[in-house]
């Protein structure tokens, strides 16, 4: 797998996040709304530090780039919504 071109992996995650935001905003708003709550739950690391990240370590790296990577198809909902006037 380390043999696959970064802009190759960059596009396919590109591609993902956009189907999940797709599929959740296409969820009726009863479904949808748990959904987008527990990603914005997961959207910032909450490691109990004040400044998540300021102390490097090894653990933090995963657990940003997880958190990140809810932000962004968070994101990524609400712009569908907003598109599509339901958000």
């Amino acid at each position: 797998m380390s043999d696959i071109d970064p802009a190759v992996l960059d596009a396919r995650l590109t591609a993902q996040r956009r189907l999940l935001a797709r599929l959740v905003a296409a969820l009726e708003p009863a479904a949808r709304q748990p959904v987008i709550d527990w990603l914005g739950q997961r959207e910032t690391l909450r490691d109990g530090q004040e400044d998540p990240g300021a102390v490097p370590t090894e653990e933090v790296g995963p657990a940003l780039a997880t958190a990140e990577e809810f932000r962004m198809v968070l994101r990524l909902t609400q712009d569908r919504l907003h598109e599509t006037g339901q958000g």
